[in-house]
């Protein structure tokens, strides 16, 4: 791949990893990755905790050197082009410690100045709805302020590519939707964006595409709304009775499209709720059982990691 000027945009990769293997003594990380991010894409790094998420962002941040593999950046190498690398670059850490007793304007005034070019401190600040927290030490913001002063620094250098490490964890809705906008933003103007998240409203709100990584593998890659159809159903009813019902039985219900075990019952998929819930509570009803919980939802990013390894995100 040729050399990407900074100001163009094109249809190339921005991210690419093959084969990527991160070893620490006896524990595999991250093992075998393959990995394609577009640029002006958000793409989305999903999985439980000690998936190899923040290994992978780590590696690709250059903060972490691979075992073995090959990880390229903007169409280039932390090995050969660092410096080049890191003028093009924002980084947001799942947890970012900044200096308590300066304010947000000398913090980013600070970051601003490690840059050759980037963006006007002043606007950023608006941008980040913190003017009236322009004055005030970090150390007097809130969590949310915190995270959203993090978030204008990885920003200040005008990078083409941000990194995003679980950057709403523990925000109330209010700031978390806040820095949604601030993503959509950046990407709006063509750039590209990779977020590790637990919430899955929030990467089926941002990502075009998503990978659910497990045990330091991509086990499903695609748009959330092909990982969900893939579920084989939009809709998932999840029920215990006493005594337990047969998940073959289950199974067999008209509009079923897949059941698995949950905590004192089952989790079915399937596509039309007003065919088959009464279906399941004839089934219920016939065999003399007692209704312990019904409920449902539409089928989330969740859903399909749980199908696919039994476990949940949080675990």
């Amino acid at each position: 791949m040729g050399v990407l000027d900074h100001t163009t945009v094109t249809a190339s990769a921005a991210i690419r990893c093959r084969g990527v293997i991160k070893r620490y003594e006896k524990v595999v990380a991250v093992d075998g990755l393959d990995l394609e991010v577009m640029t002006g894409e958000c793409f989305g790094l999903l999985g439980p905790n000690g998936a190899g998420k923040t290994t992978t962002i780590e590696m690709l941040e250059g903060l972490l050197e691979p075992t073995g593999g090959d990880v390229e950046v903007l169409g280039k190498r932390w090995a050969t082009d660092e410096r080049w690398l890191r003028e093009r670059l924002g980084i947001s850490l799942q947890e970012t410690h900044l200096t308590d007793r300066l304010t947000v304007v000398e913090t980013l005034r600070v970051f601003r100045s490690f840059y050759p070019n980037g963006r006007d401190v002043e606007a950023l600040i608006g941008l980040v709805s913190l003017g009236e927290k322009r004055n005030t030490w970090y150390s007097k913001l809130s969590g949310g302020q915190k995270q959203r002063l993090a978030v204008a620094c990885a920003l200040v250098g005008d990078p083409d590519l941000l990194f995003l490490d679980e950057p709403t964890t523990g925000l109330d809705p209010q700031s978390r939707r806040q820095l949604w906008d601030l993503v959509l933003e950046f990407k709006a103007a063509g750039k590209t964006v990779l977020i590790t998240t637990h919430y899955m409203e929030e990467a089926e709100r941002l990502c075009d595409r998503v990978a659910i990584v497990d045990r330091g593998k991509v086990i499903a890659l695609g748009t959330p709304r092909e990982l969900i159809l893939g579920l084989g159903g939009t809709e998932v009813v999840e029920v215990a009775t006493d005594p337990v019902l047969d998940e073959k039985a289950l199974a067999a219900l008209g509009g079923v499209h897949g059941v698995r075990a949950v905590p004192d019952g089952f989790a079915l998929t399937v596509e039309q709720l007003h065919l088959t819930l009464p279906l399941l509570l004839a089934h219920v009803n016939a065999i003399g059982a007692t209704l312990k919980r019904l409920s449902t939802h539409h089928a989330t990013l969740e859903d399909v990691f749980v199908a696919l390894t039994g476990r949940q995100l949080r675990e």
